[in-house]
């Protein structure tokens, strides 16, 4: 039986794990992020706290339509190394940048909101007042973003700090290696500054360094899912009311791994055509008379079809349709476990390629390839317009995919992918 579409979930919070609690060795980002640390400062951190990146099972697009998702944190990691400093600064530095960015903690204010990115209605790039480069948007901007959870006069008390970044999160893949920065950029800063903040409030201050820092517009299914992650178990989130429940996922019990097809096509939230397809949703609804896509049912979508034009209908219907495939899927694995989900996830990849129209040719030639060879279902996964496809594949199958996968892209003149399989992990933790 599918869930009813008002049904919502209890929320349960997940604390920041400590690293003995995984039984993964630390990642070599952390190694890399003292080190950064070492080299940056010429001493030790406090400590090193991590975050992961996070796959989506199911549920694209829908989170900023107040809907359902489906995500799994996993086991590639983002590592923070901190330490407090005597002054009112912050200073960050990382792996994938040659020079540190330092700028006064009573300036980010300044810097952000007033200061962020704006656009024209070309979609170029004004920058108004001080500028920093993308990367360094993110940890600042959940600097900025949980002082301004506290009264002026206690933001002002906060000591300046050191970070020093490293990630084995891929880049532009769809895996949310933005959210994995956040994730363990707010959890040193909670533990550093003693806001005793939970999860919840940490994943919220992540979503606004990232739509109001960097501009990009997305929802907020990926910090929920970096920062309530839990082993073997992906995280059901109402986008809406911000309940969650962990959902069993059976994958290693049935002998199933998520294989990861890394496209090689980077993308970017923060430019064109994401934000399109979410001014075209928030069209959408109002023309329907709805707060949000949320509230919109299959049902209801031949009245969409008289009042929208083409394209924003098939927009509307996407989004529909993919919050009942993510319920649909949450009933089948509790009901038939994780086999009984190939269609499902099929079914979403038909969606995004013909109504949101976000695939490209490299993702749609993953996942056919994936599903031609054994794959139990595939479809591409993240916001679109390159990264990554993921394919459910039994475990022993794994190899004959990936190289099946691997000789589509050479016979297709595309960039050799990277193939690489993901597991279901646990959220944010203090490593060091």
């Amino acid at each position: 039986m599918t869930p009813a579409r008002t049904t919502t979930a209890t929320t349960e919070t997940a604390g920041t794990a400590d690293a003995s609690a995984s039984s993964a060795a630390a990642p070599a980002a952390v190694a890399a992020a003292e080190a950064l640390f070492r080299e940056l400062t010429g001493s030790e951190p406090a400590g090193v706290w991590s975050a992961p990146g996070r796959a989506n099972l199911i549920g694209e697009h829908t989170d900023y339509n107040d809907g359902f998702v489906l995500p799994f944190a996993i086991q590639h990691r983002t590592a923070a190394a901190a330490r407090l400093r005597t002054d009112g600064r912050i200073r960050v530095a990382s792996t994938f940048a040659a020079e540190p960015v330092e700028v006064a903690l009573d300036d980010l204010e300044t810097l952000f909101p007033s200061g962020r990115a704006r656009r024209t209605a070309a979609n170029a790039v004004e920058e108004h007042g001080p500028a920093v480069p993308e990367w360094a948007a993110y940890p600042l901007g959940v600097a900025w973003a949980l002082r301004a959870l506290v009264p002026a006069w206690a933001a002002g008390t906060f000591a300046g700090v050191d970070i020093a970044i490293a990630s084995d999160v891929p880049v532009g893949a769809g895996l949310s290696s933005s959210a994995a920065i956040e994730g363990a950029t707010s959890t040193a800063l909670d533990e550093l500054w003693g806001l005793g903040l939970d999860p919840v409030a940490l994943a919220q201050a992540g979503r606004r360094a990232e739509n109001e820092a960097v501009g990009a517009p997305t929802g907020i299914m990926d910090q929920m899912a970096s920062m309530l992650g839990r082993a073997d178990a992906a995280v059901f989130l109402d986008c809406r009311s911000l309940e969650t429940r962990s959902i069993p996922l059976g994958f290693a019990e049935e002998g199933l791994d998520v294989l990861v097809i890394d496209t090689g096509v980077t993308h970017a939230h923060s430019t064109g055509g994401y934000r399109e397809r979410r001014e075209s949703c928030e069209r959408g609804a109002a023309a329907l008379g709805v707060a949000a896509l949320r509230d919109v049912t299959v049902a209801d979508l031949p009245r969409a079809a008289e009042l929208l034009d083409d394209t924003d209908f098939r927009r509307v219907r996407h989004v529909v349709t993919e919050d009942q495939r993510v319920l649909d899927t949450v009933a089948a694995l509790a009901e038939r476990g994780p086999r009984a989900i190939g269609d499902l996830l099929v079914a979403s990849h038909a969606s995004m390629r013909d109504d949101f129209e976000i695939s490209i040719p490299e993702l749609d030639t993953a996942v056919d390839v994936a599903l031609a060879h054994g794959a139990i279902g595939a479809r591409m996964t993240g916001g679109g317009f390159g990264g990554a496809a993921i394919a459910l594949v039994d475990h022993d199958a794994v190899p004959a995919v990936s190289e099946a996968v691997r000789a589509a892209f050479a016979g297709s003149g595309f960039a050799a992918p990277h193939v690489f399989t993901v597991t279901p992990s646990a959220g944010p933790r203090r490593d060091v």
